[in-house]
């Protein structure tokens, strides 16, 4: 596919607008411009991660401590706190939000929405993003779902308690639990509105980076995140009506008399007159977006980190084209094992062992990324800012979670281990707190970018080790507990005598969860302190090869003031022997580098 270089009426008419004056209102609020809408996600995403994580150490409270009393969080539950208890089913509903809040509004939208947003035109030479009224839409469509979502935190009958993966029956039966009322038909409609915003974002990311790449910019060219941002956009255009289809399907369940996944229901003994649905259809269609889901968190967070790797270890990235394959093996491969998170379902056996065989598959690309991410800081020229430690500790974080994964993509394990905290072990390493240190990673290394100021290190360093450590400290002895048979989702596990010997472990996750969790706010504080009083960022800060770093210190709207810079080289020029300086920017000629071109440029020169 030819590079293409935007055209003249898509310059005009931006310069046109920059002509007029905008208001606070379409500058910062109803903005087009993608680097404001990204700033929003941001900021939208880090609210939603305090909740998240808020509801996450309420419910470590209850499971490090689940004799004590909590009568002093009753100003704050209110009705959720019983005796001094916190309310089983209240429960439940903590665990379903803090899931939904963390895979949905923050690792997709916080994630992708921000970094997708603000990179990709920035780093194919674009002016903005091909539609810049639908990118708004994109944004607004989000903070309406999550005003929805955050409204039903505070209804009578509290949020919906079924899990953050809905499974029916308790999700589809209002009357089921107090969860499964108002409280769940608010997430439904909040989750329609949110996939409205994914699939308004998909398509406009997919089409930016189709058509307006500037002149010499061609697919073999784009930085790794590109192809991280572009595919990540893909998956989600082809899985997310999947969920939405399940979500009306469930609507249609729970308020018109349906029956998709209802059959042979009894409630107090007494037979409902639903016949004929399947509660398994729905995790079908769950799962179909629910494992590329998990793609859709963690490959901008790889791309993300490729980037910073070569980077920061002055080297080109190791394998390049082998990271675009695994990219897109990964993709392909993500739409065909979506069972594996079923095989308890009592699915034909022989269908297990192909969505077996199709898991540990998977583990192939993700191994070759591995390896290539290791190879490339091998015999760097390693500089250890923030940005570089988050970048390796989301290697190590993906390398220690994806083991596991090797063990509970086998189906006879996992027969085992599917409702144990193994799981919550695994999952939280390898998606969640690996998608997390992508995210922290790529706000330290962007942010002088994005608000022309650089964050402290010396804060940073204090927010990677107390974050690493305590990510290691909760979720490592998980895995002892879950091999142990330690059932995930229960209240509480006092009433097993053969669980007792896990309390005071069970207590030293809760505090390790807690401090982490605390350990955040040295990052919030950072963040918004560094937008005001942070030191000024020149325009080239990491001597970055890619061109976003050739714009501007204050970036206006267009991006560059004049001519968009017409691209050479591939991204990756770092240490070249013969060349002036470490790093050759993707705009320079192979004419001005005649003493470090290979024997195959000279024919560029």
């Amino acid at each position: 596919m030819g590079a293409t270089e935007p055209g003249i009426s898509h310059d005009e008419h931006l310069h046109h607008d920059e002509h007029h004056e905008q208001n606070f209102l379409q500058k910062y609020v109803f903005s087009t411009d993608h680097k404001v809408i990204a700033k929003q996600f941001l900021i939208t995403g880090i609210f939603w991660a305090i909740i998240g994580g808020t509801l996450s150490s309420l419910f470590r409270l209850q499971l490090g401590w689940p004799e004590a009393t909590l009568e002093w969080l009753q100003p704050f539950l209110g009705k959720w706190i019983e005796g001094g208890k916190l309310n089983p089913e209240f429960y439940l509903a903590l665990v379903t939000m803090h899931g939904t809040i963390m895979v949905f509004f923050v690792l997709t939208a916080g994630l992708s929405g921000t970094f997708s947003n603000f990179l990709i035109p920035l780093q194919i030479g674009a002016r903005d993003m091909a539609s810049g009224f639908m990118n708004m839409l994109s944004y607004w469509f989000f903070f309406l779902s999550s005003v929805v979502m955050f409204t039903s935190l505070f209804i009578e009958t509290g949020p919906a308690a079924a899990g953050w993966t809905i499974y029916p029956p308790l999700s589809a039966l209002p009357q089921a639990i107090s969860g499964s009322g108002m409280g769940q038909t608010m997430w439904l409609v909040s989750m329609a509105l949110f996939i409205v915003s994914q699939l308004l974002g998909g398509v406009n990311y997919i089409t930016t980076v189709i058509n307006l790449r500037t002149q010499g910019m061609s697919m073999s060219k784009l930085p790794l995140t590109i192809w991280a941002f572009f595919l990540t956009a893909v998956l989600g255009l082809l899985s997310f009506p999947v969920l939405f289809s399940a979500a009306l399907l469930l609507i249609f369940d729970r308020s018109f008399g349906t029956s998709f996944f209802l059959s042979d229901i009894y409630i107090a003994g007494k037979a409902l007159s639903n016949t004929g649905g399947s509660p398994i259809l729905f995790q079908h269609l769950f799962w179909f977006l629910g494992h590329p889901e998990v793609y859709i968190v963690i490959m901008p967070a790889m791309g993300m980190v490729s980037e910073i790797l070569a980077t920061n270890a002055r080297k080109p990235i190791f394998g390049y084209r082998a990271m675009i394959g695994s990219l897109l093996g990964i993709s392909l491969l993500s739409f065909i094992v979506w069972a594996h998170h079923m095989f308890v379902t009592g699915m034909n056996p022989f269908l297990g062992s192909v969505f077996m065989f199709l898991t540990l598959i998977i583990a192939v690309p993700s191994a070759v990324k591995t390896f290539n991410w290791l190879a490339t800081l091998w015999r760097g020229n390693i500089r250890l800012t923030t940005a570089m430690l988050f970048s390796i500790g989301f290697v190590s974080l993906f390398i220690a979670g994806g083991l596991t994964g090797i063990v509970l993509g086998n189906a006879a394990l996992d027969i085992q281990m599917h409702n144990t905290y193994f799981v919550v072990a695994h999952f939280h390493l390898v998606m969640g707190s690996s998608a997390f240190f992508g995210l922290w990673a790529g706000v330290y290394h962007w942010f002088p970018k994005m608000f022309g100021r650089m964050m402290d290190e010396k804060l940073g360093y204090i927010h990677f080790w107390l974050t690493f450590i305590g990510v290691y400290l909760v979720f490592l002895p998980m895995h002892y507990v879950g091999i142990a048979g330690f059932p995930r989702r229960y209240y509480a596990w006092t009433g097993f005598d053969t669980f007792s010997q896990f309390a005071d472990l069970n207590k030293f996750i809760s505090v390790a969860a807690i401090v982490a969790f605390i350990g955040q706010f040295i990052f919030i504080f950072n963040f918004f302190y560094s937008i005001f009083r942070g030191r000024r960022a020149t325009e080239n800060p990491w001597n970055s090869t890619t061109l976003e770093w050739t714009t501007p210190v204050e970036l206006g709207h267009g991006n560059w003031p004049g001519a968009i810079p017409a691209v050479h080289r591939w991204p990756y020029d770092y240490s070249k022997p013969g060349a002036a300086e470490d790093f050759i920017p993707q705009h320079v000629p192979y004419s001005q580098t005649q003493s470090s071109n290979l024997p195959y440029e000279k024919e560029m020169e």
